[in-house]
């Protein structure tokens, strides 16, 4: 299933073929694949500015198709040009935008750290220098996940090539074969404990009642192993209740306070830092109204 962001009220019928195509600059727009296991695939194609600065708590690793595209990433201008991939680690602030007049074209898809913690088994996580690469190792390993949205992938055919890419992640960025000093077991447990508690007040005591590690070290074990902290992910994870009760039709109002945000402004504040979008924005995109 496939479902897409409409920026501007026109019809996307006109784009027959999504591959290679060059779009009507006038329009922007994304295309979503139906996400599996935790993975998001999309296509997309931008004229102008795309998104405002944020960051979620994913890898976001994409390859450029046309024109040029251009990003803020870690106090750097980046430009990823035809061909080139995109490997934005998580947490980190970037925003988006055309390089040129000519707008760009992109596939991306978005990879939760516990996926490729669960090939790597408590390697610290691949970091990419610059965020843009001409690897061909990485390349190679993205193009079964950055095929076109319209392609559908087996869960099984998908978990392989995540584990192949996860691979090819640690082997780019050189990483050492040993663990990094720290306790996974509690990161691990910290973050099903995070799971199965979003929806309510969660502190620090009843983390380390239920990891058995101080908080601490506890915050430097998440970082090292899911790439954010432990509130950040919690926060993540109320951010995705959230847009699929939206979706769903409930209110702003009601789903920020069923996904355990403090109010509405609370959850707002949170979500346009997360995904460069206003909740309300976002919601016009995706229904396409």
């Amino acid at each position: 299933m496939i479902y897409t962001e409409r920026i501007d009220k026109l019809d996307l019928d006109v784009y027959q073929d999504m591959n290679r195509q060059t779009p009507n600059t006038c329009l922007d727009w994304v295309k979503h694949a139906e996400p599996i296991d935790g993975v998001e695939r999309i296509e997309a194609w931008f004229h102008g500015n795309a998104y405002s600065v944020h960051r979620h708590d994913t890898y976001a690793i994409g390859r450029t198709l046309t024109g040029v595209q251009s990003f803020k990433y870690r106090r750097d201008q980046r430009n990823s040009l035809p061909g080139n991939t995109i490997v934005l680690h998580p947490d980190e602030a970037h925003d988006g935008q055309a390089g040129t007049d000519e707008g760009f074209q992109y596939r991306m898809i978005y990879v939760q750290p516990a996926l490729f913690q669960e090939v790597l088994g408590g390697r610290t996580l691949p970091f990419i220098e610059g965020g843009v690469t001409t690897d061909l190792r990485l390349a190679a390993a993205t193009a079964t996940l950055l095929q076109p949205v319209s392609d559908l992938l087996e869960p099984f055919e998908q978990s392989d090539a995540l584990a192949e890419l996860a691979h090819a992640l640690a082997a780019v960025a050189g990483m050492p074969a040993r663990r990094p000093k720290g306790d996974f077991l509690a990161a691990q447990c910290a973050r099903d404990y995070l799971h199965a508690s979003f929806e309510r007040v969660v502190t620090l005591e009843q983390l380390e009642k239920a990891t058995g590690r101080d908080r601490w070290s506890l915050s430097n074990d998440f970082r090292t192993f899911y790439g954010t902290s432990p509130y950040r992910y919690l926060t993540m994870r109320r951010l995705d209740s959230v847009r699929r009760m939206l979706i769903s039709g409930t209110s702003l109002a009601s789903a920020a306070a069923a996904a355990g945000f403090a109010d509405q402004s609370h959850m707002t504040r949170h979500f346009s830092k997360t995904f460069g979008l206003t909740p309300g924005r976002w919601l016009r995109v995706v229904s396409g109204v």
